[in-house]
């Protein structure tokens, strides 16, 4: 079963597309809107308006409210081409109670307010703990169940779901992003993020991604692993490449000086030889 569908139709995009940005002041937001400030018109929500989401606003329109609020969801929508949803709890130790209204209230709130809005595209902040259950020895594709492995992942499988079932019944286009550990591509290699060897993306590549979904008008449901080139890949991300052309610049072990010098890069097989470009 293929994990993507086409569009029946191209509907033409405004040239300066007008993006709600969820999640505005979290770690992936901040630095997405100060790089594409310039190439979009952005409305930038935040959860609580303290000093670090006020300077936010050089680069946009600022709105701050609590999403499990359909009202606040609705106003936030209003005259926007699309919705980038970051927001929410990115807690893998986190019970129900603290997940149920930022990532499930909340998410059902502003994908339905995105509908009535008549916005064009929904692209969702999903996470690699979507399929974290799945053995480690495992390169998981995208169109292999959904395994979480926590009920941080179970959310974000809702989250997919539910886009899904708009993108079908409601005609709304929905791509959906598995991101990995997000991390500048020069993070040093200490306190155990070994483990992030396999999962991780840096900042630039995310940024690359998350623009071509947003400027994407062929899709009209996907989703896509959010990895960036590493020499080992828990996530298979060949379907980015050929369907948005994505080419990530950066791999974990050629990043770290320590881990390059080892030459594991070029000594060990990948999990999946095709995922490197050419």
């Amino acid at each position: 079963m293929l994990s993507f569908t086409l569009k029946s139709e191209l509907a033409a995009m405004p040239e300066r597309l007008k993006i709600l940005v969820t999640g505005a002041a979290g770690n992936i937001g901040t630095y997405f809107v100060k790089e594409s400030a310039d190439r979009y018109d952005l409305r930038l929500f935040v959860h609580t308006l303290d000093e670090d989401a006020k300077a936010l606003s050089l680069f946009g329109e600022l709105m701050h409210g609590d999403l499990a609020d359909l009202e606040t969801a609705r106003k936030a929508c209003v005259g926007r081409d699309v919705v980038l949803h970051l927001a929410g709890v990115p807690d893998a130790f986190a019970k129900w109670d603290a997940l149920l209204p930022a990532n499930i209230i909340a998410t059902h709130h502003l994908f339905a307010a995105a509908v009535e809005a008549k916005c064009k595209k929904i692209v969702f902040a999903s996470s690699i703990h979507a399929i974290s259950g799945y053995p480690a020895g495992v390169q998981v594709k995208t169109t292999d169940p959904v395994n979480p492995g926590d009920l941080y992942g179970v959310t974000k499988c809702f989250g997919e779901a539910l886009g899904r079932y708009l993108s079908t019944q409601k005609g709304i286009a929905f791509l959906a992003l598995r991101i990995g550990a997000f991390q500048p591509s020069d993070a040093p290699s200490e306190g155990g993020s070994m483990a992030n060897a396999d999962g991780f993306v840096s900042r630039r590549d995310l940024q690359q991604l998350i623009e071509l979904c947003l400027d994407d008008q062929k899709l009209q449901f996907a989703i896509f692993q959010a990895l960036s080139d590493n020499t080992f890949n828990r996530m298979d991300i060949s379907d980015a490449r050929e369907l948005l052309g994505y080419a990530p610049k950066d791999d974990f072990f050629e990043s770290h000086p320590e881990l390059r010098e080892t030459g594991l890069s070029k000594e060990v097989r990948a999990h999946n030889l095709s995922d490197k470009a050419g």
